[in-house]
């Protein structure tokens, strides 16, 4: 074998390599520990996918966390790295993947990943929950509502049902509803904290596109008048 043929080989190894999404034996830093709290850990449907959580906690407050998805041998990281553990949701079909998490009190962030290559990775550019108030503050009869505190998006129960509980006949891993919340923090002292309260939207996984299906519309009315008295 020739030098130049060694290196061509090499270098095409090299190139396979750096495109897998995760290499076998892959995983968290040696000082991440996986958590024993069963609350944090999670299955797929068809049970290929295991989601584990690691913690590394530097002192003084400072707590990291990553979660890992498990194939087998192969392990590959749902970025990004965040300061809490999180919650999982599955499609029926394995395939779509939320990560429920928490930012603060009473705020949560959610972040979609689908499955390519036989590993699970990030899903869209920017985080599902930022897509999700990219859509409200667009719409005109939300547009000019500016939240501050407690801003949350929450995903709905139902995920790998389809939504069947709600009385719909929507194709199977098809939607993922969310509902989203938040205060408006700057406002005069002794008066009403405005905020919203429980606003429902879906997302399409096939088009990557929000809606508002009609069943929603009432109680998002009622979700754009909350009030708190102090």
């Amino acid at each position: 074998m020739t030098a130049l043929f060694r290196t061509a080989s090499w270098l095409a190894l090299a190139f396979t390599l750096a495109g897998s999404p995760a290499l076998a034996g892959s995983g968290p830093p040696p000082d991440y520990v996986l958590t024993d709290n069963a609350d944090l850990a999670f299955t797929s449907p068809d049970g290929a996918t295991r989601i584990e959580q690691y913690m590394k906690d530097s002192g003084d407050w400072e707590v990291k966390w990553q979660a890992w998805a498990r194939r087998g041998e192969q392990m590959t990281e749902l970025k990004p790295e965040q300061g809490y553990g999180a919650g999982f949701r599955f499609t029926a079909d394995s395939q779509w993947l939320v990560r429920m998490q928490k930012t603060g009190s009473g705020e949560q962030d959610l972040f979609l990943y689908h499955v390519e290559n036989g590993a699970f990775v990030n899903a869209t550019k920017t985080s599902l929950s930022d897509l999700a108030w990219a859509y409200f503050h667009g719409r005109p009869d939300t547009k000019k509502l500016k939240l501050d505190y407690h801003v949350s998006a929450n995903l709905m129960k139902g995920t790998e049902e389809a939504y069947r509980w709600l009385g719909v006949d929507w194709p199977n891993n098809r939607y993922l509803l969310i509902s989203l919340s938040g205060e408006m923090d700057k406002h005069p002292k002794n008066v009403a904290v405005k905020g919203l309260a429980d606003w429902k939207c879906r997302y399409d996984l096939k088009t990557g596109k929000f809606d508002v299906p009609e069943m929603f519309a009432k109680g998002n009315a009622e979700a754009l008048k909350w009030e708190i008295r102090r």
